[in-house]
């Protein structure tokens, strides 16, 4: 076995051994059945949900607004994110808002657009795009003005164009930083879509199979709901890492 293929299968040490642990504690009796439903009753919750397509609803609901709300947030970080990067100007008038607009918790500003928006998709997808704009416009505003001194020296001196520079200079120094803003944005808003879905509770969604559970006293549907929410953030971490790793290699970075 190739070390790599044994890291990878280490991973699945401490979820194995949870569910081995949860199965003998509902085995033997040692918590009220009520608040520790047993792997088997989650089991039958999971089937159900999968086969009566409630889960196919609820998750093509929240992941809807997951990635638009991404890539609005996504859309607006970028632009900014370059504004404060590549501008003095725009650094000196915009940036000191900006950092205080980012130190504000983000389920600060559910009151007020739950207030301007309602409590609908339109609200869930404003909330997930504060969300992701922060970090993207974070990274991408580092990554441009962190660029060595020595490589713009460089592009001087073979007489780069202001245009050029930052085609050929600036962005592919700055790519990392600009991933590592698109991957905690994927993340972010992601885990901002539960929170919102919990607090906006109109419409479809995982937060609110969520909800149903526990106003039902449920635990086996609270359990899959959380489980669904585990994989579900696990495949996005996944596909941001592949996305990054092919990128990387197309723009020539490491």
């Amino acid at each position: 076995m190739s070390p790599s293929a044994f890291s990878r299968r280490r991973g699945w040490v401490l979820p194995i051994a949870a569910v081995a642990l949860w199965w003998l504690a509902s085995a033997q009796g040692w918590s009220d059945s009520r608040l520790l439903v047993t792997p088997q009753a989650v089991a039958a919750t999971a089937w159900h949900e999968i086969s009566s397509g409630h889960l196919a609803r609820a998750l093509g609901a929240s992941l809807a607004r997951d990635l638009s709300g991404f890539f609005i947030g996504t859309a607006g970080g970028l632009l900014l994110g370059a504004l404060l990067g590549l501008s003095p100007l725009a650094q000196r008038l915009i940036g000191p808002s900006f950092n205080t607009f980012k130190q504000i918790s983000l389920f600060a500003w559910i009151p007020l657009i739950s207030v301007w928006f309602g409590l609908g998709d339109l609200a869930k997808v404003v909330f997930l795009s504060l969300a992701a704009l922060v970090p993207v416009a974070v990274n991408t505003c580092d990554g441009l003005r962190r660029v060595s001194p020595a490589l713009l020296e460089v592009a001087q001196v073979y007489g780069y164009s202001r245009w050029q520079t930052l085609l050929e200079v600036r962005l592919p120094a700055a790519l990392p930083s600009i991933f590592t803003g698109l991957y905690l944005g994927l993340i972010y808003s992601w885990l901002a879509t539960i929170g919102a879905e919990y607090l906006l509770v109109s419409g479809e969604g995982i937060g609110n199979a969520l909800i149903e559970g526990s106003e039902h006293f449920r635990m086996d549907l609270v359990l899959f709901g959380m489980l669904v929410i585990g994989i579900v953030g696990w495949s996005l971490n996944a596909l941001a890492r592949l996305g990054e790793r092919r990128l990387s290699r197309r723009f020539g970075y490491q």
